[in-house]
């Protein structure tokens, strides 16, 4: 049985990882803590923020533990992608509709993107740390 070479990923890029991952939450937090507007708009884009980066992290490990075969049950695939999905739509939604300033959103837009690529970045480099220890 041919097993797959394991590749061993760079400090620089563990690094790299970890501080992208860092600087989009830290520019979220900052984004929201100061979010103008009605506190009940600033809690529903926390719980929006935190809701997308959790989907994000449980799509990320569906994809990889079903990468060969699938281990898990259909139903579940459309758990984890439906809830990845509404996340992402309710969030994008809330966003849209608060009557805020469109510099203030297209910050709180991009920064929520990179939240959310960063988180998968994340969620892949500690999968393949993890695989690769358990190789050796």
């Amino acid at each position: 049985m041919n097993r797959p070479a394991i590749h061993h990923d760079t400090k620089a890029w563990k690094a790299q990882v970890w501080i992208s991952f860092a600087a989009a939450a830290g520019l979220c937090a900052v984004g929201l803590a100061w979010l103008p507007g009605q506190d009940l708009d600033r809690a529903f884009m926390f719980m929006g923020y935190g809701f997308c980066l959790s989907a994000a992290f449980m799509v990320a490990k569906y994809v990889r533990d079903n990468q060969g075969r699938r281990v898990d049950t259909p139903m579940w695939g459309t758990v984890v992608w439906g809830g990845f999905a509404l996340a992402m739509a309710l969030t994008g939604w809330g966003l849209w509709r608060m009557e805020i300033n469109p510099t203030y959103k297209a910050f709180l837009g991009v920064a929520w993107l990179f939240l959310i690529s960063s988180a998968f970045t994340l969620a892949k480099t500690l999968r393949d740390a993890h695989e690769a220890q358990a190789t050796q």
